[in-house]
C-alpha cells in the first residue's frame, strides 16, 4: 500500500468525499485511515469542516429558491414572509455556527498551524543565478559586444543538480527546479552543455525526469552505483555530489532521521551541510549505493536537509507513460564502488552528475 505525506492524504479525502475513487481505492484509503489514527483524526475534522461548508451552501440554495417563490408568486403573503424571516435567522445562524466550532476545533489541533509551517519553515534548494554577480559576466558581455552577429543565448534563471539514472540518457532532478522552465541544460563537469527534454513531473513527490535530447550527447558506460531500496539506520554514513557552485561540491554528513519534513515517510531527514543548488543532487550510502535525492532543506536548522527516498523514485519512474520513454529506462542493480576509497568514489561519479541550468 502507498504512504502518503499530509497533502497528499488530504488530497485523497477531498476525493474520497466527493465519490471520485474506485472501489478499491475507497478500500485503500479505508485502511490506511484503520491503520494510521492520527490520519484518521485529520480525516474525521477534514469531513467536520466539509460538512458544514456543503450545510450553509445548501442553506444559501434553499433562501434562493425561497427568494425566487417569495418574488414570483407570493409577494403579497404575509404568511410566507414570516416563514422566510424565520428560516434565514435560523439558517444563517446554524450555518454560521457550524463554521466557527469547525474552524475552532482545527485550529485547536494544530490543522492549520501544519499547513502553515509546511509553507513558511521548508526551503527549496534551487538556486537563484540570475541573482548572483561573477566577473565572468563581464567578460561574456565583452565578448557578445565584439561579435554582435552571434545569437545570445537567454539569461539562466535557476541552477541545480541532477544525476544520471542509465547509460541512455534520463536524468532526475527535482520538480521545483524544472517547475516553469523554457528550456532545461545539463551541464557535466568539462563544461559540455547538452539541451534535455522534461518528460515526466511529479508535484507531489517533487521529482521529474529528464531525457537528453541533444545530439552531440554520447551515451555513457553503465552508470558505477546502484539504487538501494531498504531503508538505511539512524547514524548510517551518506555523503553528496553537487552544484551550489560552478563547480562540483562534496559533502558528508549522517541520517538523522527516518522520515522527513513533517514526518514525511517518502524522506529522509539527513544531516549534511546544504546550500541552494543542492536540489536534485545524489545521496549515497557508505558503499556508493543511491539513497536519496535531495530534496530542500529546514529553515533556521543547521544540517537539517531532506532527501527524497529512493522508493519514491522507483513509484514515479512506474507511473511514466511507455510512449514517452525515448530507449530503455531499467535502472542499473550493479555498484561498482563498493571496495574503492572515498576519493575513488569520487572521482567515478563527477562523470554521471550535472548542472541543471533552467532558462
Amino acid at each position: 500500500m502507498g504512504k502518503w505525506t499530509l497533502q497528499e492524504f488530504l488530497e485523497r479525502a477531498d476525493s474520497y468525499l466527493t465519490n471520485e475513487l474506485s472501489a478499491e481505492e475507497r478500500a485503500e484509503f479505508d485502511q490506511f485511515r484503520r491503520e494510521n489514527p492520527l490520519f484518521e483524526e485529520k480525516f474525521l475534522q477534514h469531513q467536520e469542516l466539509i460538512s458544514a461548508v456543503n450545510q450553509y451552501q445548501r442553506r444559501a440554495e434553499f433562501k434562493q429558491s425561497l427568494d425566487e417563490v417569495f418574488e414570483q408568486e407570493y409577494r403579497t403573503t404575509a404568511i410566507v414572509t414570516r416563514l422566510w424571516n424565520v428560516l434565514r435567522i435560523n439558517g444563517v445562524a446554524a450555518a454560521v455556527v457550524a463554521i466557527i466550532s469547525s474552524l475552532a476545533t482545527l485550529y485547536s489541533t494544530g490543522y492549520f498551524s501544519t499547513i502553515k509551517k509546511t509553507t513558511s519553515d521548508y526551503s527549496a534548494l534551487r538556486r537563484e543565478v540570475n541573482n548572483v554577480k561573477r566577473n565572468v559576466n563581464a567578460q561574456h558581455t565583452a565578448i557578445k559586444n565584439i561579435n554582435n552577429n552571434q545569437n545570445e543565448q537567454p539569461d539562466m534563471h535557476y541552477g541545480a543538480t541532477g544525476f544520471l539514472l542509465n547509460k541512455n540518457g534520463y536524468v532526475v532532478t527535482n520538480y521545483h527546479v524544472v517547475n516553469g522552465a523554457d528550456s532545461v541544460h545539463l551541464q557535466n563537469r568539462l563544461g559540455q552543455s547538452y539541451k534535455a527534454n522534461i518528460i515526466y513531473k511529479d508535484m507531489a513527490k517533487d521529482l521529474a525526469i529528464l531525457h537528453i535530447s541533444d545530439a552531440e550527447f554520447i551515451p555513457s558506460k553503465n552508470v558505477p552505483y546502484s539504487f538501494r531500496r531498504q531503508n538505511l539506520d539512524l547514524g548510517d554514513d551518506i555523503f553528496t555530489i553537487g552544484y551550489p557552485r560552478d563547480e562540483a561540491v562534496y559533502g558528508e554528513g549522517y541520517l538523522s532521521s527516518a522520515t522527513g519534513y513533517a514526518g514525511d515517510t517518502l524522506a529522509y531527514q539527513i544531516s549534511i551541510p546544504l546550500n541552494p543548488g543542492n536540489s536534485g543532487g545524489p545521496v549515497f550510502d557508505h558503499y556508493g549505493n543511491i539513497i536519496g535525492i535531495i530534496s530542500g532543506k529546514q529553515k533556521g536548522i543547521d544540517g537539517a536537509g531532506f532527501a527524497i527516498k529512493t522508493e519514491a523514485l522507483m513509484n514515479a519512474l512506474n507511473d511514466i507513460p511507455e510512449e514517452v520513454l525515448k530507449g530503455n529506462l531499467d535502472l542499473s542493480e550493479k555498484n561498482s564502488m563498493s571496495s574503492l576509497s572515498r576519493t575513488e568514489q569520487i572521482k567515478k561519479l563527477q562523470d554521471f552528475i550535472y548542472i541543471v541550468k533552467v532558462y
